[in-house]
């Protein structure tokens, strides 16, 4: 694992160095400070070798963590380790990770350094489990008495470290968000060349004591566990599915249940991907008329094709518009329009789109005279909105069950959100 931990700034000082072996000297780190962070080429890979030692770095806020080793290693376990890092120092600094921070607090980061690697092997990462021990005040196990001291050290090393057994709530709820961001990008004639969802599910959990919790949802593969193949046309299909720790693989690999004993308060659950069956919620109709150097015509259609009970809000759009524009004149069925030279488009703006429902914009474009003969790329429409209550993959939770010894039966609460990510329509 890593043989030493670097914190530097935007100079290539170092601010902190931590060695947990000796097979990587002080003069070999200067050489990556000097020739990588110094001459701002640290951006170009996450990876960097020089005279047989290996640097893995990531920069967050002007400050650069750097792990080096000589042995040849897993790069995305470090790689996600230095990422744990910061959230930890981050929990500790009030959701701040910068060079001030780090040059103030330099003696409590030492302190958590040792804490969360041991030997160049990751240790403890969970910041709620370190907070109990370590404070910005310093160590204070001295002030714990013997039965605090071992219940902190066994929740560190146990199998559920991210979790306490004594949190009560006098009132059990989860909340439950699925959050979906659509990438789509569609010609001038109306194809769609490129389309996928990416999505994640979001839990707030306030729950008591040490719960069980066992989540479903229509994934094709799970449905066809359950009902032995019957039902697997019915789900959706997905992929590239990332798991909170607190999931447990292996009842997922059997049975493709997700059994988890959830953090306290809010965590991400889980993220996929789906690039098959996609409904879109809009449809553009964009059409672009050029008359000679003088004059542009565009209308554009809008139709939402989600059910006409939902709705999308603050929805905008952008119709790109030559550079050397002078006046627009524009008309709307809905919302309101405008010329904004500084984006170079007219963007039209609508503050809540029934479904199933169309409007249209009409821009008349007068251009200014202009000595460059480089003809307008025409560059594609985009649009920005949020759709609640809607899934573009069709993802649905089918169930949440929550199992604790004392059987309180909690409040659940799920909601959906469905927002653009790159939402293009080529003109």
């Amino acid at each position: 694992m890593a043989s030493s931990l670097l914190f530097l700034n935007a100079r290539g000082e170092v601010l902190i160095y931590r060695s947990y072996r000796d097979d990587v000297s002080r003069s070999e780190v200067s050489q990556f400070c000097t020739q990588i962070v110094a001459t701002k080429e640290a951006a170009e890979s996450p990876v960097v070798q020089l005279n047989g030692v290996n640097y893995l770095h990531t920069t967050q806020d002007s400050i650069t963590l750097v792990a080096a080793v000589r042995t040849n290693v897993n790069a995305a376990l470090i790689m996600q380790f230095l990422f744990r890092v910061v959230e930890v120092f981050k929990a500790y600094f009030g959701g701040e990770f910068n060079e001030n921070q780090v040059r103030k607090h330099f003696v409590l980061i030492y302190e958590l350094l040792d804490e969360i690697m041991d030997y160049g092997y990751p240790q403890i990462l969970e910041p709620d489990v370190l907070k109990q021990y370590i404070t910005q005040g310093g160590v204070k196990i001295d002030q714990m008495n013997e039965e605090q001291l071992k219940k902190t050290l066994g929740q560190a090393t146990g199998i559920v470290s991210w979790r306490s057994d004594n949190i009560r709530y006098k009132k059990n709820e989860v909340y439950i968000d699925v959050i979906e961001s659509v990438n789509v990008l569609i010609s001038s004639k109306g194809t769609i060349l490129r389309t996928d969802v990416t999505g994640s599910v979001m839990v707030k959990a306030l729950l008591s004591f040490m719960p069980e919790c066992k989540f479903g949802m229509n994934d094709k593969l799970a449905m066809a566990s359950e009902s032995k193949g019957k039902a697997a046309d019915r789900g959706i299909a997905i992929d590239d599915v990332k798991f909170h720790q607190c999931v447990r693989l292996g009842r997922f690999d059997r049975d493709r249940a997700i059994t988890f004993i959830p953090p306290d308060g809010v965590f991400e659950l889980l993220t996929y991907r789906v690039t098959e069956n996609i409904n879109l919620p809009f449809k553009l109709m964009p059409l672009v008329h050029e008359f000679g150097k003088s004059k542009i015509e565009v209308n554009l259609k809008v139709k939402s094709l989600y059910d006409k009970n939902l709705f999308s809000s603050n929805v905008v759009l952008k119709v790109p518009v030559p550079r050397h524009t002078s006046k627009a004149s524009l008309f709307v069925t809905s919302g309101k329009a405008r010329h904004e030279p500084e984006q170079e488009a007219v963007v039209w703006r609508i503050r809540r789109f029934p479904g199933d429902t169309e409007y249209n914009l009409r821009a008349d474009i007068a251009l200014g005279q202009t000595s460059s003969e480089k003809v307008w790329s025409r560059p594609p429409v985009t649009m920005d909105f949020q759709v609640p209550m809607f899934t573009a993959s069709g993802l649905r939770v089918r169930f949440l069950r929550v199992v604790e010894r004392s059987g309180y039966k909690p409040t659940k609460w799920i909601r959906y959100i469905t927002k653009a990510e790159n939402y293009l329509h080529r003109i």
